[in-house]
């Protein structure tokens, strides 16, 4: 796919990964269609975008909002070709801790923000982009998901984040084959430890502990290096059906 002619979606992108595929899209020349809870931020960065963006403040896990917003989408920019899913919680919470079980709520909250939404928009995203014209490849859209090493590698407090995430990597190659037909490739992006606002607010003793864990390089991820393999795996035509760890080789410890 010819990124420049692109319209794309970023969920979550007002801020962190989804903030950096946004800017690095709108720098290739996609129009993007941002997506996230926090309009005062999304606001902001739409405006500083000018034509190339537009924001809808959007609930994922909300089917009407999701849907409403695909229809503002394609009345702005005219289609959809491009879907990035960036909007996530995580939670830190051990399945039987200190002061007992697991919440259920907090458990089933993170399912449905990081699981839940990611599969609300891409399927509502696919259902528009079959209506784009093919190109020579028969190629008609991309869907990129965001995973998380954690799908892999989870620590302790970190069930329900890695079961979301464990999820998402689950749906990868059954969407990517039931889109097939369609012209859709799926792919889906597993980060490592990146300088996103919520590592930002850690105490920075902690922060340089966890930039020496990857292999190499010795540092946290630059969300812009997560754009720049977000843009890769729209345009690669032969990526499909992958999820892709972004980690410097690091393996998670207990």
């Amino acid at each position: 796919m010819k990124i420049e002619n692109a319209v794309a979606i970023v969920t979550g992108g007002a801020s962190g990964l989804g903030e950096a595929t946004v800017r690095e899209y709108v720098n290739s020349g996609v129009k993007v269609s941002i997506w996230d809870m926090n309009a005062e931020r999304g606001k902001a960065i739409s405006a500083e975008l000018g034509d190339a963006a537009i924001f809808i403040q959007t609930d994922v896990t909300d089917e009407n909002q999701v849907t409403a917003a695909i229809e503002k989408t394609i009345e702005t920019f005219g289609k959809i070709s491009v879907a990035v899913n960036c909007a996530g919680i995580a939670t830190a919470e051990k399945t039987v801790g200190k002061e007992g079980p697991h919440t259920l709520a907090s458990f089933q909250r993170t399912i449905n923000i990081n699981l839940i939404g990611s599969f609300n928009v891409a399927r509502l995203a696919a259902a528009e982009m079959q209506k784009n014209e093919p190109n020579e490849d028969g190629e008609r859209g991309v869907i990129v998901n965001t995973a998380s090493i954690a799908a892999f590698d989870g620590q302790k407090g970190q069930v329900a984040y890695a079961g979301s995430k464990g999820g998402v990597v689950g749906m990868v190659l059954p969407m990517a084959r039931d889109l097939a037909n369609q012209g859709v490739r799926v792919n889906a992006i597993a980060p490592g430890l990146f300088m996103t606002p919520m590592m930002a607010g850690l105490p920075e003793a902690a922060r340089e502990a966890l930039s020496q864990q990857p292999l190499f390089p010795k540092r946290l991820g630059n969300p812009a290096e997560f754009g720049k393999l977000a843009k890769f795996l729209v345009e690669c035509p032969y990526m499909n059906g992958e999820t892709v760890r972004l980690d410097g080789g690091i393996r998670l410890p207990q």
